[in-house]
């Protein structure tokens, strides 16, 4: 399983990658639907501008002064709110040439000519369409469609209307009345009859009743010519036509929208793509953690396997030790037997007792190893241990008394929670093994005293010489020693005691010489 987990990261790898390109092209087709949807509102601007025309056009021709309002509406937005939340800036009317006839908003730099070809320019602020579109446009008996024709405003123009003409009954009749030729003629009220003379501006030309005589009335495609611009030649008006056509429109839209929305989905894009790299991170880790729990609940199979297969070869080596110390007894009754002829030499007797005490020491290994093996289970009951601690010293002195060691037992009366049967083995092998390390005329203290309300400890010192700092780190295992006559196994026993007890025993250097074996959370009885 182990040889897996490259390719689940792999695996994991591409399909974050496939989440990643994902996420760019869906970001990128809510960016282009933003962005649709600034044309479709550029299109909807562009047909209520053709609404307006139609409305103020008379006879294929608009009125600049009066449509020029209505542009400023439209960049306004204050009347119509599709035109409002389209964030208009700029607006303008073009003709054939691509020149301004109209415009409002913002200014547009007509200079740059790849500005007005025909399609969309998109900046970082605005975006700018540019259409040839029919705005009112009208359909000629000929089936010729005739754009709208913008109707410069009058004062642009006054310049260029031509005097008028001379009206020779009028100056007939000045000469009769005796008046120098080319005098005003006045009315009969006293008021002169040109109203130039009357206000001090252009003429105004009676109302338009149509083209002049000789001058073409046919049909609707040349607009009717308005009052002021009557007496134009034909060539100047048609060239006047063509140059005021509406061939074109130009919108200038900010982008903020497109923006906005772009942003936003941005950090929805992004949000997702971090969620999918931990949640990869954690599909990866888990399946790491997998791996490894796999791997461990192997080991732990195999170990318990082993453990099981322990547990049997101890039982066996349990029960071949029992069965090894019937043969060593009667060896050593022999050896006895032996040793107590009365024609026995006496090698023969030294011999003998060499066998007894050899078979002796076997034994005691013996019966530790069977004491070893057997199982810890703990019968709890509430145990004094002055009373425990009084009946190991009193086990123990004779070997006290041999090396003139002083015993010493302080601290508090106490009660504690225990098997008494282990805790005085286990007491048992520590001071056996304080004995064994001290000096004649040692000296050994046991301490035992309170913690808190619920908990207890117990040391037993003593000063003999230690254990060296290479070998605190064996004490406890099986089969070590550093006495000449020990088995190694009374650490172990104590130990094993400890952990069926769930206490916790420890070695530490008694300064300035000497040793500290210290149990720890002993449980305090209910009688203490």
């Amino acid at each position: 399983m182990t040889k897996r987990i490259p390719l689940v990261y792999a695996l994991l790898l591409a399909a974050w990658g496939i989440i990643v390109v994902w996420q760019m092209v869906e970001h990128n087709r809510i960016r282009e639907a933003a962005r649709t949807d600034l044309r479709n509102r550029s299109k909807d601007i562009a047909n209520t501008l053709s609404a307006f025309i139609r409305g103020l056009q008379f006879r294929g021709a608009v009125l600049q002064e009066r449509l020029e309002p209505v542009l400023n509406e439209l960049v306004t937005g204050r009347t119509n709110e599709l035109v409002k939340s389209s964030q208009l800036i700029s607006i303008a009317l073009l003709n054939a040439a691509g020149e301004p006839l109209a415009a409002a908003g913002k200014p547009i730099d007509f200079t740059q000519k790849e500005l007005l070809q025909e399609g969309e320019r998109w900046g970082r602020q605005t975006v700018t369409f540019v259409n040839p579109v029919d705005l009112g446009a009208s359909l000629a008996s000929e089936g010729v469609t005739n754009p709208p024709f913008v109707l410069p405003p009058r004062r642009d123009l006054t310049n260029n209307v031509p005097p008028p003409r001379r009206d020779l009954r009028a100056e007939n009749g000045a000469a009769s009345r005796g008046e120098p030729p080319g005098a005003t003629p006045t009315n009969r009220s006293g008021r002169d009859s040109h109203p130039e003379d009357r206000d001090g501006g252009p003429p105004h030309p009676p109302p338009f009743e149509g083209p002049p005589p000789g001058e073409p009335r046919g049909g609707d495609r040349m607009p009717r010519r308005p009052p002021w611009l009557r007496w134009m030649d034909e060539k100047d008006f048609q060239a006047l036509v063509e140059k005021r056509s509406l061939h074109g429109l130009v919108l200038a839209i900010s982008t903020e929208s497109v923006r906005a929305a772009s942003v936003s989905d941005l950090w929805l894009r992004c949000v997702i793509v971090c969620f999918a790299g931990v949640s990869g991170i954690g599909v990866g880790l888990a399946w790491r953690n997998l791996d490894k729990s796999s791997d461990l609940q192997m080991r732990l199979l195999r170990a318990s396997e082993l453990n099981s297969h322990l547990k049997e070869m101890n039982v066996a080596a349990a029960g071949l030790a029992h069965e090894t110390r019937n043969p060593l007894n009667i060896i050593r009754g022999l050896a006895q037997m032996l040793s107590k002829e009365p024609l026995a030499s006496e090698e023969v007797r030294k011999k003998s007792r060499e066998i007894a005490e050899e078979v002796d020491r076997v034994t005691a290994q013996l019966n530790e190893f069977i004491d070893y093996s057997r199982p810890r289970e703990v019968r709890w009951a509430p145990v004094a241990l002055k009373s425990v601690i009084g009946d190991v010293a009193r086990a123990l002195q004779s070997d006290l008394e041999d090396k003139a060691v002083q015993l010493k037992v302080e601290g508090d009366s106490l009660t504690v929670e225990a098997d008494e049967k282990l805790l005085r083995q286990a007491l048992f092998n520590l001071l056996l093994n304080s004995v064994q390390a001290v000096e004649p005329r040692g000296e050994i203290q046991i301490v035992s005293r309170r913690c808190n309300s619920a908990e207890a400890q117990l040391e037993i010192r003593d000063n003999g010489r230690g254990v060296a700092p290479e070998h605190r780190g064996e004490i406890f295992k099986p089969y070590f020693t550093t006495h000449e006559q020990g088995t190694g196994l009374g650490l172990a026993v104590v130990q094993q005691v400890v952990l069926a007890h769930r206490w916790d025993v420890e070695f530490v250097p008694n300064e300035p010489r000497g040793a500290i074996f210290r149990l720890s959370r002993l449980k305090l009885s209910a009688k203490s």
